[in-house]
């Protein structure tokens, strides 16, 4: 066995999800929004990167996530970078799970050819497809404007969301996140969240408050 197969992406994944301090299930921790509505958010400042390490090897995770009112992730894109005993380059995408698999997720960059992902695995929460990263993808992104991520959900229904990219230059480029700066943006993410969350809330009581007052007439 060589060095490369020694650190799975799954390995590589779960790590980011802890020691990067911007696990993807931080939003299934916030409270959950009423109703079939749920807007759609990114993670304040868009894309970032952290940088962590593991036994002998550096790992960098440039990211950006989109998630809905009730906390659920819509989408989040990952960059991440395996140096050191290990050399690793992967390009994933997360979705929520309720996903026709055999269809993969399409990626767009503004008006270029579509490429579709293949899904690699699922968790409870949510469902990953992965790729291995190159240059020319890194370069394609740098000159993009936005990303449109199309999933199938078991009902075939195509559910597009769309990813900016700017920021994504300067974020893949420069220095990693603090832990500080990590923690402040969750905590913003956990603000933001519970804001959509509680004026949800409101809106379907104010709903049910006015069928309840019409029904008594």
């Amino acid at each position: 066995m060589n060095s490369a197969q020694k650190l799975p992406s799954t390995t590589i994944s779960r790590f980011f999800a802890i020691a990067g301090g911007v696990a993807l299930t931080v939003a299934a921790t916030l409270p959950l929004a009423a109703g079939p509505a749920q807007a759609q958010a990114q993670r304040p400042d868009g894309w970032f990167k952290v940088c962590a390490k593991q036994e002998n090897n550096d790992i960098c995770n440039t990211q950006i996530q989109s998630v809905a009112s009730t906390g659920q992730v819509l989408t989040a894109i990952s960059l991440i970078d395996v140096k050191g005993e290990v050399t690793r380059r992967v390009f994933q995408i997360t979705v929520p799970t309720g996903r026709l698999i055999p269809a993969g997720i399409k990626l767009r960059v503004d008006d270029k050819q579509e490429t579709t992902l293949p899904y690699l695995y699922c968790f409870p929460q949510s469902c990953i497809a992965e790729v291995k990263l190159d240059d020319a993808l890194v370069t394609v992104l740098k000159g993009g404007g936005k990303l449109t991520v199309t999933s199938l959900n078991v009902q075939q229904k195509e559910n597009p969301i769309e990813v900016t990219l700017s920021g994504f230059t300067a974020a893949y480029d420069g220095p990693p996140l603090s832990q500080g700066d990590v923690e402040q943006r969750q905590r913003q993410l956990q603000e933001e969240l519970r804001k959509k969350a509680e004026e949800a809330r409101k809106k379907l009581q104010d709903a049910q408050d006015q069928a309840k007052g019409s029904g008594s007439q």
